[in-house]
């Protein structure tokens, strides 16, 4: 097994060596511009693991706790998703052409393809925690067939074949009647 953990570490360590390998192509000599960048290499992991990380979590524990059980999933994955979308966005909103250009990119302002993204996001999420209202629950009301039982001699309802045929259609066992189980 220290095998295989090994094994399948090397190609992450690799990726990383590489990396160093080109900042430090890029840093050296050290320039102005460089602090900048170390700023942001290790500005944005702080900030995702100090502040939107653990905001989303204590969101995602408090709306865990609040939400009816149909919308749990479906806000927090909303919840994270929306963490995700602002780690993404920040770039462009923090400064013009916070990335590298790319064709189309910085055509249009960032807020609202940012809020049109979101709406569809937790549109997404009121249809996912909605949907139990639209499509019932499949519930099995019968047991199902069995090799040792066979369709035709099963007794599946509550009615037993003994009972005389005048009787069968006023039952006293409603569901109403039956206890929760």
């Amino acid at each position: 097994m220290k095998t295989a953990r090994a094994l399948l570490a090397l190609p992450g360590l690799a990726a990383l060596v590489w990396g160093v390998v080109l900042f430090a192509e890029y840093a050296l000599p050290l320039r102005p511009d460089v602090f900048g960048t170390v700023g942001w290499i290790i500005g944005g992991p702080i900030l995702n693991d100090a502040v939107i990380a653990p905001l989303t979590a204590l969101l995602g524990i408090v709306l865990a706790h609040r939400l009816p059980r149909p919308w749990k999933a479906p806000v927090i994955a909303g919840t994270v998703t929306t963490g995700i979308l602002a780690i993404l966005a920040f770039p462009l909103f923090w400064r013009p052409y916070g990335t590298p250009p790319m064709p189309g990119l910085h055509d249009t302002n960032p807020a609202p393809a940012l809020a049109l993204t979101l709406a569809a996001v937790w549109l997404a999420v009121a249809l996912a925690a909605l949907r139990h209202r639209v499509v019932p629950r499949i519930t099995r009301a019968v047991p199902p067939i069995t090799r040792d039982t066979s369709p035709i001699t099963r007794n599946t309802s509550p009615i037993t074949r003994d009972t005389p045929p005048d009787t069968q259609d006023a039952r006293s066992d409603t569901p109403a009647d039956r206890p929760n189980p």
